[in-house]
């Protein structure tokens, strides 16, 4: 099985100009070279069949995602409107500024199928391609922004998948999001 670190995932894992809130202490082309030559430690279904979870150790100092939302750092929240590239349509976000956040214990990798990807007008030549990875603490999915099942369920047109809203994966989402928040 053959990985790719695709357009889309890679200036949103390895920007350009580094920040804390990325994958840490390797490039892009290691990371990518790492997930070919290193078998997941755990496999897991994602929200569609041609999604993918690949569950690894953390190899690096990546902080955890998500931080939970606390009387004691409530005051800490932003938000604005933004877009995760060019094409898409900004979105209102949230995230924490100025918190201290844990190394992770797993890197949770995103990845869509060859089929998934020419679909949405990004072909590769690997079997998976990278769209995202998760920093977390423990072997489990963090769930779905709604926002992004929203995008999804749009369609490839504006930035999605087009696959329907899950109401009861939904309400699991606005649960978590409710209670936690990305930091920067």
């Amino acid at each position: 099985m053959s990985i790719y670190l695709t357009p889309f995932a890679r200036p949103r894992l390895f920007p350009r100009t580094p920040r804390p809130n990325t994958i840490q202490d390797c490039s892009a082309e290691q990371f990518e070279q790492y997930l070919n030559a290193n078998a997941a430690d755990v496999v897991l279904d994602g929200y569609a069949p041609f999604c993918k979870l690949h569950v690894y150790r953390n190899w690096t100092t990546t902080r955890c995602l998500t931080v939970p939302v606390t009387d004691e750092n409530r005051h800490l929240l932003r938000s604005a409107y933004e877009a995760r590239n060019r094409d898409e349509l900004p979105v209102l976000v949230r995230w924490f500024e100025g918190v201290d956040v844990p190394v992770a214990n797993y890197l949770v990798v995103i990845l869509y199928s060859r089929e998934q990807l020419q679909k949405e007008g990004s072909p590769i030549d690997a079997d998976w391609g990278v769209v995202g990875c998760l920093y977390t603490a423990t072997p489990d999915e963090i769930p779905m922004a709604p926002i992004t099942m929203m995008r999804n369920a749009l369609g490839v047109e504006e930035g999605g998948s087009g696959v329907p809203i899950d109401r009861a994966a939904y309400q699991r989402a606005v649960e978590f999001w409710q209670a936690n928040a990305n930091w920067r």
